[in-house]
């Protein structure tokens, strides 16, 4: 058997951490990279997420959101985007998520903090999760919103993301959702159910 010096070994360590380290310094380009499979769906659509599945049900645009029920209300000088979702789990365990919502100018929105969910919720394999995420967004940009489900990746291996249209297709469409926002938006807590 052949034993290999600790600064060959070092060595290897180091290039590893490098190349891990290029990919976390330029996560913009990460969506493109060729170690990724990005899995298309629209609303409605059961996707594949792994062994797991992911569905967005709906959309509800508000001015304002209450994180519980006894909450002061948030308001906001742009508007609310709540995504409100299903997750199935499978039997093999789901990896921790990084989402976002892009728009076609390439405007990127993160999950509103202080809230229940700035992540998706998987229960046990064999039972589902309905929830609910909330983005900030300006109203002016909110054409061609795409959900983005991006994988955590701590190695370098092949990685399947999710990209979910979310049905906006101009500002046109985009006005009328947003004339027509609730007042208020009561964030829901994570109901686990059975999977069907």
């Amino acid at each position: 058997m052949k034993l290999y010096r600790p600064a060959t070994v070092l060595v290897g360590i180091l290039f590893v951490l490098l190349g891990g380290l290029t990919r976390l310094a330029d996560p913009e380009h990460v969506f493109d990279d060729s170690s990724r499979v990005v899995k298309n769906g629209t609303i409605g659509q059961a996707i594949p997420f792994g062994e797991s599945s992911v569905t967005v049900d709906r959309l509800k645009f508000a001015r304002a959101y209450l994180p519980d029920d006894s909450s002061k209300a948030i308001e906001s000088s742009g508007i609310f985007l709540a995504v409100e979702y299903d997750t199935v789990r499978g039997t093999a365990p789901t990896p921790s998520t990084d989402l976002r919502l892009t728009t076609d100018k390439g405007t990127v929105y993160r999950p509103i903090s202080g809230t229940y969910g700035t992540a998706l919720d998987f229960a046990e394999p064999g039972f589902g999760v309905v929830g609910a995420i909330v983005f900030e967004v300006n109203p002016a940009d909110v054409t061609e919103l795409t959900l983005q489900i991006r994988t955590s990746q701590v190695i370098t291996v092949l990685a399947q993301d999710v990209a979910i249209d979310l049905g906006i297709p101009d500002q046109q469409v985009a006005q009328r959702l947003i004339d027509a926002a609730a007042a208020e938006y009561l964030i829901p807590k994570s109901v686990t159910r059975v999977a069907s």
